[in-house]
């Protein structure tokens, strides 16, 4: 041991001679001054929510609630410090015999960068916004109209803005990177329901979540992530589903969505009525039915073949697509078979200059120029866009009394840094941590809602991902599933509000035992 301590401090005196000899003595300095520490941020201060009381007439009945609109802090877990503020909005039913047992649901939209306005205001909480029947845009100005389909009677709501959307901000803009991303968003939002169940006592109460869009993919993430922080979930509720991005991001190589859009393509042909006569006269269903055993089988087949297809496999492969989309076999020829869906929306209805939505394939857009490869915008969000903007900033003010000169970021424009998808090939997949949820807590539900006009999540993409997470058959019945002849957003079509509210509610009385 000596020989070997003797040989280290050998070759530390050979790399570093000047530590081997004594120091001269030195002249004394005066002191030097100690390295500038950067400040600790000042506290941020906590500002109690405003309270308000409503009331809602429902038929004979009258539902008494109050609202809680609010920041809530969300803390470093090392320093205890304040990185951000995450707006709510709580509403609470009065006169309950033990408001820790009721129901409690946590919402939220996507984006990402949506504030959760859009289910707020359109499904979920006692007021909607007024469209017209189908969900067109109403002439302003715009107004809130009683919710005769609310689901206040069946679950408490709290409303969850993420970082970076409606109110919610970083405290100090160099933290704002850490909120705005897949793993990051999920924290946070975590956290919030966390303190929420701890700040107002409700750990005991059955608990769900409902997302929308993007709000799916948080969803399923928070059910897996939370579970093993203690919290599960009697239900879950997914609006607009995506879980796999592989499935919807149309990109050299992966001919998934090109699969998996399809369907969506032909009920949107079919209700602009151009498909052929014979499809023209069927139900949607059985239009929708041919079309995915089609895509599922021989157009898979044809998409993985690609070069390898006889002339004759060529050739009717392209009449197949032309059939069960309306589009021109010419046109189909020019895009190799992969239509993706800015052209589709371009190209079905270019002979009447108009485009169709990609949020909702039923209405109609009218380009600058009808000549483009893409549509200059998408008619559906133009559609909603104002009157929730309008709405919402009116009541978040005059009737609930939240008073704030800050900008409410309804979708986009709050991100200060690019989002980080946190993905090593840029292909999110949240089914994983939603399957891990069902192993690790079996009581748990789950209901999926599609829209058979929704071009932004095609319905079809949800169910192959949830065919994919090859649950185990004891666990499949847990998931419950219904359609509408509707988009992405499709409770602003009111016989959609009304069938979703209808099943919603048996879906969250299932879902508590012993209701």
């Amino acid at each position: 041991m000596f020989k070997s301590f003797l040989c280290s401090l050998v070759l530390l005196l050979m790399l570093n001679p000047a530590s081997a000899q004594q120091r001269p003595p030195q002249t004394p300095t005066a002191p030097t001054t100690a390295p500038a520490t950067t400040p600790a941020p000042p506290p941020v201060p906590e500002v109690p929510p405003v309270v308000t009381k409503h009331e809602l007439k429902l038929g004979d009945k009258t539902l008494k609630y109050t609202v809680t609109t609010g920041l809530m802090p969300i803390k470093n877990t090392q320093t205890g410090d304040t990185e951000a503020q995450m707006f709510f909005m709580a509403y609470t039913l009065d006169g309950t015999s033990d408001p820790a047992k009721r129901p409690l649901m946590f919402s939220f939209n996507g984006g990402p960068g949506s504030s959760s306005v859009w289910l707020h205001l359109g499904a979920l909480g006692p007021k909607r916004v007024k469209m017209q029947d189908d969900g067109w845009l109403p002439a302003a100005p715009y107004e809130l109209v009683p919710n005769e389909h609310t689901w206040l009677d069946q679950t408490d709501l709290v409303f969850i803005d993420p970082v970076g959307t409606g109110y919610s901000r970083a405290t100090r803009p160099e933290l704002a990177a850490k909120f705005l991303g897949l793993n990051g968003d999920l924290d946070s939002v975590g956290e919030f329901i966390r303190m929420y169940l701890t700040r107002n006592e409700r750990w005991a109460s059955p608990l769900f979540l409902v997302g929308e869009s993007y709000g799916t993919t948080r969803a399923s993430g928070l059910s897996g992530l939370l579970v093993d922080r203690g919290i599960a979930f009697n239900g879950v509720l997914l609006i607009s589903t995506v879980m796999n991005f592989q499935t919807l991001l149309f990109a050299n190589g992966n001919d998934t969505p090109f699969v998996l859009m399809l369907p969506s393509y032909a009920a949107t042909a079919w209700y602009h009525k151009k498909l052929p006569a014979d499809l023209q006269k069927l139900p949607l269903r059985k239009v929708l039915d041919e079309a995915e055993r089609w895509a599922i089988s021989d157009y898979a087949v044809a998409l993985a073949k690609s070069a390898r297809m006889t002339p004759a496999e060529r050739q009717k492969a392209v009449e197949h697509l032309a059939r069960y989309t309306g589009l021109s076999k010419q046109f189909i020829e020019d895009c190799d078979l992969r239509v993706d869906l800015g052209k589709f929306n371009k190209e079905l209805l270019r002979a009447e200059r108009r485009t169709t939505g990609r949020l909702d394939s039923r209405f109609k857009g009218i380009d600058a120029n009808a000549a483009g490869e893409r549509p200059d915008f998408d008619p559906s969000m133009s559609a909603i866009r104002p009157p929730y903007t309008a709405a919402f900033n009116d009541y978040v003010r005059r009737e609930l009394g939240y008073k704030s000169d800050a900008v409410y970021h309804i979708l986009g424009g709050g991100f200060t840094s690019p989002w980080n998808w946190g993905s090593d090939n840029s292909y999110v997949d949240t089914s994983v941590a939603l399957k891990s949820a069902f192993a690790k807590n079996p009581f748990m539900k789950v209901f999926v809602a599609y829209g058979y006009y929704d071009m932004a999540t095609p319905y079809f993409a949800a169910e192959y991902t949830l065919d994919h997470m090859n649950l185990d058959a004891s666990l499949k019945p847990n998931i419950k599933t219904a359609y509408y002849e509707a988009g992405h957003m499709m409770y602003i079509d009111v016989k959609s509000l009304a069938k979703l509210k209808q099943d919603v509610t048996a879906f969250v009385q299932n879902a508590i035992p012993n209701h």
